[in-house]
Parts: structure tokens; sequence; C-alpha cells
């Protein structure tokens, strides 16, 4: 990469901080909140304490049938992650769902489509892809090919809403990056995942029907057109797309390097948590 190419993206990069509230300030409040959330059952409460709030708040098939909405809408205010230990492997899984995700996927949605849009994409996305792998593990569990403790398993995070996200963010690249980014957005689950029987781990296949939720609305006409914007520039004119298209290629080179694990390597040490 040339002086004039990192001249091109270090302009990009703060044509996108400076702009960040102003395009996406639901998003911007997001992420403070996953922080505040993620410093709080880090910091400011017991290792016991922490595993109770987590364990109401896990989507698990228990869960799932005695508080549905506590736990489908409680488990998005956390990330299964770490911020510290930047040499691990769920780091990298933070900064494919945390930062690509959510920082940059879910913000360029805000930008392109609005609050409402980008907030049913992935509230939908998260939801969507939450149940379809509870009517999994249900089958599974009759068949025998789950453990039964599967039931009440620790599983919460932004992981499916964020790669969703990351699946329908394919419009922000340029053609040629598309079919590279889709390869990464189904592969990067996959560095952990393990089979139990017939079925790899309930984790991978949540993340894998997340990207095929969010791949299946590009298909939707209107998840191809930007709203109309009464004042200001598009995301793409002021710098944003461009940042997106940078974080992305930055993402891909480290799920290929490192195995692409992060949440799904959680799970492969506890079948049962996603990050992030």
């Amino acid at each position: 990469m040339n002086s004039q190419s990192l001249s091109g993206l270090w302009g990009s990069t703060l044509r996108l901080v400076r702009g960040y509230p102003r395009r996406a300030p639901l998003t911007l409040a997001y992420v403070c909140l996953l922080l505040a959330g993620h410093a709080w059952v880090s910091y400011g409460l017991t290792a016991g304490q922490a595993a109770t709030v987590l364990g109401y708040l896990s989507t698990n098939l228990d869960n799932l049938h005695d508080h549905p909405l506590p736990a489908l809408l409680g488990s998005v205010l956390f990330f299964d992650g770490t911020l510290t230990d930047v040499t691990s492997v769920e780091f990298v899984g933070t900064l494919i769902t945390v930062g690509l995700g959510v920082c940059c996927s879910l913000a360029w949605a805000e930008s392109r489509w609005g609050k409402r849009r980008s907030v049913a994409v992935f509230l939908g996305g998260h939801v969507g892809a939450t149940l379809l792998t509870a009517v999994v593990i249900t089958v599974a569990l009759r068949h025998g090919w789950y453990p039964a403790d599967v039931r009440h398993a620790l599983d919460y995070g932004v992981s499916y809403g964020a790669q969703t996200v990351l699946a329908i963010g394919t419009l922000a690249l340029p053609r040629r990056g598309r079919l590279p980014w889709a390869v990464f957005v189904l592969a990067w689950p996959l560095g952990g995942f393990f089979w139990t029987g017939p079925l790899p781990d309930f984790i991978t296949i949540g993340h894998l029907m997340a990207a095929a939720l969010g791949f299946g609305l590009l298909g939707v006409s209107a998840f191809r057109r930007r709203r109309v914007r009464a004042v200001g520039q598009s995301c793409a004119e002021s710098g944003f797309g461009d940042t997106v298209q940078a974080g992305a290629g930055a993402g891909a080179g480290a799920g290929a390097g490192i195995g692409t694990g992060t949440d799904a390597s959680a799970a492969r040490s506890a079948v049962l948590k996603r990050s992030g």
C-alpha cells in the first residue's frame, strides 16, 4: 500500500469518526450500552452474580419456554468476548462481531436505511436465528444428537444479530469484493465448530442461519435502495462506505489468519457460548 493509499484511508477514517454520531447515533448509543454492560458483569459483579444475570438472559430452551421476551431482548445487551486479552482468538471474535458487525455494519445500515429498518434487520437476525436454532436443538435432543444439558446451556450475546448485518453489509462493498466478503462471513464461525453426532454444535448452526437471513435480505428490493436523505451527503460520498470496505478487508485477513473463530471458539470450549 503506497503513501497515497494510506493517506486516503486515513482521511476516510477521520471523516467517519467525525461524522459517526450524526450518521449512526443509535448504533453509537448501542455500542456504549454494550461496553457498559460488559464492564458491569466483568468488574461490577461477583462471578456468581454475573453467572446468575447471564444465565437468566441466556436464550437456551428452558429460558425461551419460561421467559422468552426477557431472554431474547436481554441477551443482546451483552457480548461474550474480551477487550483486554488482545492475543486471544476471543478478542478476534470481539473485533468481528462488535467491531465489524455492530460498529461498522450496523452503523452503515443505519446510515443507509435509517434507525427503524436497521434495528429491524439486527433484531430480526438475532431473534430469527435464535428461534430457528431452538428448533434444531429440539429435534437434535429428540434424536439424541445433543447432550441433554444443552437445554440450559449458557448462550447469550450480539453475534447472531451482528452476523446478519455482516451479511447484508455485503452491499457496502464494490462488486469485486462481495464474494470474498460473503465467504468470510460464512467461514469465520467454522473456525471452532465441532460435531456432536450428525450435526455441528448449535452455536455454529445459529451463526450460519443468521448469515443466511442476512444474505436472504439482499434479495429484497427495499434493502437495495438507499433511504432518501433530506440533508447531508450519502454515506458513500462522505467516506463512510470506504471505511467499511477497509474494515471488511482487515476482518477478512484476520479471519483467514487466525482460524476465523471467536464466538464459535468460545463454543468449542463450552459448547455453549457465543459472542459477540
